[in-house]
């Protein structure tokens, strides 16, 4: 593998805002194929855990991206001082519906939940956790709710299969630990 190769995908993967896919680095790179790439980004990603520095490369959301370490977390918050947009409870119950259960329909999330959700559907899709796939095939025929990339860059997930299983998640509670 070209060391150059490897330097030049640091770099774009440096200044690029969302997750590169390698397809995505690979039509940038006109000289590179594609397993040359897969090698140096695994390389890449090998140096910066064997480093353990401030920050890592993550495959996230179907690509590549630079990722703070989620332990130096306080310090990062505490420079940038944003107030984080926070989710209601309402929100993140239903978001949590919809990423378990997706595909899934406006009818069955309020099943569920046992309240109405158009509003807190709204608010999800204006903030782009959530996306329409479509309408099923049913009387009616409702929406059809699914999450978005953005949801997995969010969340630190690489597919909607790396969610917690609801036993994982109820394991957890009893231990008493608090989840992130």
């Amino acid at each position: 593998m070209r060391n150059d190769l490897k330097n030049i995908i640091e770099s774009i993967l440096f200044v690029s805002e969302k997750p590169l896919t390698v397809a995505t680095i690979k039509n940038t790179l006109d000289f590179a194929d594609t397993k040359e790439i897969r090698e140096a980004l695994k390389a890449l990603a090998d140096e910066y855990n064997a480093r353990g520095g401030g920050f890592h490369l993550r495959e996230i959301a179907g690509g590549w991206q630079m990722r703070s370490r989620p332990e130096y977390r306080q310090w990062i918050t505490r420079m940038i001082q944003t107030n984080p947009r926070r989710l209601s409870r309402a929100a993140l119950e239903t978001l949590s519906i919809i990423a378990w259960n997706e595909p899934i329909v406006r009818s069955e999330i309020e099943q569920i939940r046992g309240v109405d959700a158009g509003g807190v559907l709204r608010s999800l899709l204006e903030r782009k956790l959530i996306r329409i796939l479509g309408r099923r095939e049913i009387p009616g025929r409702p929406l059809i709710y699914a999450t978005t990339k953005f949801f997995l860059e969010v969340f630190d997930l690489n597919t909607i299969k790396d969610l917690p299983t609801i036993k994982e998640v109820e394991a957890l509670e009893k231990s008493g630990q608090p989840s992130q």
